[in-house]
């Protein structure tokens, strides 16, 4: 497939490039696409004398699956948002992480060296993750279909515009932008009037016979096979850097209530089998050589350097939302339909 980066399918583990089978150390990583690409990886094991062994998921559903179910399956080291990590952290999947044993640390940008001033890798005065990447997820839109920018989310609402929606299928976010385009000013925590008001706002733009997709080349693929105008780009500028790498002429805004912003994060198992090991790929991802490359192949914001995200902008950066099962719940329940593009407005879920 295609891309920025070569990816496996979901679920499969992908193997380095090395051909070689050799009684190194194996280090299980469980990641993002475009976080292990084939060059990275294999340089790795050329300087560790290792072997690694990557495993892509596309949501944060899928990550939760993979990692808090025992299926025999185990990982090393693996990259959650900082929202998400949280519940890692609850249930003892995360581990301690001494920041003195990541000297590349130090190479990171003001905001990002103060870890303990990021409370949601933090707990008890034991840190849990080390920052990576970061975007905001702003409002792709189609410049031929929409010849003036939007300004805000609620275009994705505009009765002229159904049937031409694109949507991340992913719950989370999902209830904390729409609850964003009605006024609430907490979009993480939700009162039970909050959340019967948002669930009203989703199943509304449910209404618009919207398209979804998971992973960034799938949206690229859902918004240009059917001509859509608008997309909720949950992975931001790297999905507007993939749409106009695939000739769509498109634009990208970050809209007047905010743009939901999230921060990823590296974090090592606790059932880590080779934790130093671990140390050192999150050490090397560090690299300036590698954050480069992070920018320039996926769009994506690095630690060590300086963003494209105006002083001007509202961003707002995601935390642990209040009841992350029920609005997963909630959202299966509204996504479900067999309409015009697989929907049709299912029963209102009980609030």
């Amino acid at each position: 497939m295609k891309r920025f980066f070569l990816r496996s399918a979901f679920g499969m583990v992908c193997i380095s490039a090395s051909s070689a089978v050799w009684a190194a150390e194996v280090l299980r990583v469980l990641a993002w696409p475009g976080y292990a690409d084939p060059d990275w990886v294999s340089e790795f094991e050329k300087r560790h004398d290792a072997r690694l062994e990557v495993t892509f998921i596309d949501t944060d559903e899928a990550l939760w699956e993979k990692l808090s179910k025992n299926r025999g399956e185990f990982f090393d080291v693996f990259a959650a948002n900082t929202a998400e990590l949280q519940r890692y952290i609850d249930q003892s999947i995360a581990a301690p992480i001494r920041a003195a044993r990541i000297p590349n640390t130090r190479h990171q940008l003001a905001r990002f060296r103060k870890l303990d001033k990021i409370k949601s890798i933090n707990r008890d005065g034991y840190l849990y993750a080390i920052p990576f990447a970061y975007s905001e997820m702003g409002l792709i839109y189609d410049k031929n279909q929409i010849k003036q920018a939007p300004t805000s989310m609620n275009e994705m609402w505009n009765k002229k515009y159904k049937g031409k929606v694109v949507l991340h299928d992913g719950s989370n976010h999902n209830f904390s932008f729409a609850a964003l385009t009605i006024g609430i000013k907490d979009p993480f925590n939700l009162s039970r009037n909050e959340m019967a008001h948002s669930v009203n706002r989703l199943l509304e733009l449910r209404d618009q016979d919207p398209f979804f997709y998971n992973s960034p080349e799938e949206g690229t693929q859902v918004f240009i096979k059917n001509k859509a105008a608008l997309m909720f780009a949950n992975y931001g500028n790297q999905q507007f850097k993939l749409l106009r790498a695939a000739g769509a002429d498109v634009g990208y805004i970050v809209p007047k209530e905010g743009a939901l912003a999230w921060l990823d994060c590296w974090a090592i198992s606790i059932k880590a089998r080779n934790k130093p090991l671990a140390e050192q790929w999150i050490n090397f991802t560090l690299d300036k050589m590698v954050s480069i490359q992070l920018t320039q192949r996926q769009g994506l914001s690095n630690t060590l350097a300086k963003s494209n995200i105006s002083a001007r902008d509202k961003i707002i950066w995601i935390q642990s939302s209040e009841d992350f099962s029920l609005r997963t719940q909630y959202w299966d329940r509204i996504r479900a339909g067999n309409g015009k593009n697989g929907n049709s407005r299912p029963k209102k879920p009980v609030i």
